[in-house]
């Protein structure tokens, strides 16, 4: 494959002098960017690890997550003076040397974006060092010399840390896939017991991940946060443009390595992803936000998945090729691509696929203290059977006081029941056409809801997807949602053999559950039209082309979550609850019991259960401010 490749060898001489120290706590942090968040391991374990939007209310905040660090030092019940490391996810330097490289490649092109972007980064992000010093002295309320050691790892070996170390395999091929890191954009790595070697990378300013925001930017929504919008399209339509994608856009070669045609785009000098030259060749400007969805942009949705499929199919084949290993990790934002990785799963290029579940930049901050204790430390690995990440359930919990004293300041109506009502009283009320808002134990980290920041909803209820759309997410009618299912039923729904209780799997419905005349009912409509057409007997989460994004559920991974889908299998027959984030469009997945009251009483949700505490919607008096707590804000 004929591309640059980087070793990181320098990193283990940092500070040699106290490699042979034993580790024990090390915190990694993500910040400046998108999704900042903290991550606190202990001797390989992870302690904890959340992202700051879930605390501040600020959607994909970048800012240093204050309040995330303060919640992995106190889970572990420590100060960050008695923390061994910190690691940060990036090498500013780098990035450096890639924007300077870049706007002298293209000068005098994005002379003015030049201009604009210098004093920041001389401000600011070259002295990244002096600025995490001064945040984490202000935080522990310590001088300089009292802080820990502080480390940096590059942003690709973060995101292939968090993939491979947490794995439940003790040696898998490694793909990365983002927008862009320092230079890298596409990394493949082996790792094998504690080691992590890197093989080979594509470099900016060629990237999957830019291309795809490109897209995402053209079709109309935000980059870094609508991609998945633009998966959701991708089945209402047909991939007419993939030629064109293929012939004038990018270059891509037998091994998977790949070249994008620069002129048409314009991320790498000025402030939009795409040139005037890419909207001549699809033939207009580009959608603008919240303008009606057409049929170009289905096309052209469905052209760049293909795309994009093709890409990670061959990337991973080389990948298998070279290395002749049999399982793989995945993580970079690429790698939420859920129907890209259905489709991996399916080609058996790869026995086994394991994806961190917090994928994007998020995990680069456990990613970048999973390599302090493995790599610069080189501490022996022992895999775990499931995996490391404890089900994603890494965030804060709640006792019941607690709840209680945030109900009562907010001056809610609630009973609480036992176990044994619970969740028969919670089954019964989904049955009859209810949402539910469930809040229970740790909360996630990452982007996917598992069933402890959820809303729940009967998947039977053709009605459903457009209640929760319009009425309870306030959000695009077309989106669809996703499947929980018991591990041991799944089966019998979904063709799918392998467990993914990440959401980050994309399968196709079984024959058995689609409807016999839907071929038809759907080729009689086009577009968003198909979304009405009766597909299968779980018509909530079965999407247009008969696929959907589940969560599988084991007792073991999320006891509560796994009776309740019990509960409901045995009042209904069916072993499937709607799972969707518990949050409303352009807000952050609710992270608090006051959170969840504010999110419930704005929106049509009937009921809201927070641990063994219910709430009923129509026993509230309470009224909410809502531009106090950012409902109904823009993507």
């Amino acid at each position: 494959m004929q591309t640059d490749c980087q070793t990181n060898d320098h990193i283990k001489h940092q500070a040699s002098d106290q490699t042979e120290q034993q580790t024990n706590y090390i915190l990694g942090i993500s910040a400046f960017y998108h999704d900042s968040a903290a991550a606190l391991i202990s001797e390989g374990h992870i302690v904890a690890a959340a992202q700051e939007e879930r605390f501040t209310r600020i959607k994909h905040d970048p800012a240093f997550p204050v309040q995330a660090i303060e919640y992995c030092l106190a889970q572990a019940d420590i100060t960050l003076e008695q923390v061994n490391s910190i690691v940060f996810y990036d090498k500013p330097f780098l990035s450096f040397d890639r924007l300077l490289e870049t706007y002298f490649s293209f000068a005098p092109q994005g002379f003015r974006s030049f201009l604009t972007s210098m004093p920041i980064w001389l401000k600011e992000k070259l002295s990244l060092k002096g600025l995490l010093r001064k945040e984490l002295c202000a935080l522990a309320d310590c001088s300089r010399d009292a802080l820990p050691q502080l480390l940096f790892t590059e942003h690709h070996q973060s995101h292939a840390a968090s993939a491979f170390y947490p794995s439940p395999f003790d040696e898998a091929a490694v793909l990365c896939l983002d927008g862009v890191g320092e230079w890298a954009t596409t990394s493949a790595w082996h790792g094998k017991g504690s080691q992590l070697e890197p093989l080979w990378q594509i470099n900016f300013p060629h990237s999957l991940g830019l291309l795809y925001s490109a897209f995402t930017q053209y079709c109309g929504f935000k980059v870094n946060s609508g991609e998945y919008k633009l998966m959701g399209l991708a089945p209402y339509g047909t991939p007419c443009y993939v030629d064109l994608i293929q012939e004038s856009l990018i270059d891509i070669h037998d091994d998977g390595s790949f070249q994008l045609r620069l002129e048409y785009f314009d991320y790498c000098t000025g402030s939009t992803m795409t040139s005037s030259a890419f909207h001549t060749l699809f033939g207009g400007p580009p959608r603008e936000a919240e303008a009606p969805i057409t049929q170009r942009e289905l096309d052209i949705a469905a052209s760049i998945q293909q795309v994009t499929e093709t890409i990670v199919l061959k990337l991973a084949n080389t990948l298998q090729q070279e290395t002749g290993l049999k399982k793989l990790c995945l993580a970079g934002g690429v790698a939420l691509n859920c129907s890209a990785n259905g489709k991996l799963l399916q080609s058996n290029i790869f026995d086994e696929i394991w994806v961190q579940p917090a994928a994007g930049d998020a995990g680069g901050a456990l990613g970048a203290a999973l390599a302090g204790h493995y790599f610069y430390h080189q501490q022996p690995r022992t895999p775990q059977a499931q995996d490391a990440m404890q089900g994603a359930y890494l965030g804060p919990a709640f006792s019941d006081q607690a709840i209680i004293n945030e109900l009562d300041t907010m001056g809610a109506s609630y009973q609480r029941l036992d176990d044994e009502q619970l969740f028969d009283y919670c089954a019964s009320h989904i049955a009859n056409g209810q949402v539910i808002g469930w809040f229970q134990g740790r909360m996630e980290f990452g982007p996917r809801a598992l069933g402890n920041r959820s809303i729940l909803a009967d998947p039977r209820n053709p009605d459903m997807q457009s209640k929760l759309n319009q009425k309870i997410k306030f959000r695009e009618s077309f989106r669809p949602f996703a499947p929980s299912v018991l591990q041991e039923a799944q089966q019998q729904y979904f063709k799918i053999e392998a467990a993914s209780p990440y959401m980050l799997m994309v399968a196709p419905i079984q024959e058995s559950i689609r409807h016999a005349n839907s071929d038809q009912a759907m080729a009689s409509r086009e577009g968003i039209d198909k979304l009405y057409c009766p597909r299968s007997t779980l018509p909530a989460v079965t999407h247009v082309d008969y696929s959907a994004r589940l969560q599988t559920v084991t007792e073991k991974t999320n006891a509560r979550y796994h009776q309740l889908l019990t509960a409901f299998q045995d009042l209904t027959g069916c072993g499937v609850l709607i799972n969707t984030s518990f949050n409303v469009r352009g807000e952050p997945i609710v992270g608090s019991p006051t959170d969840a009251f504010h999110c419930f009483m704005n929106t049509d949700m009937d009921r809201l259960v927070i641990n063994n505490f219910v709430l009923e919607k129509e026993q509230q008096n309470t009224a909410v401010t809502l531009d106090k707590h950012r409902i109904f804000a823009p993507d």
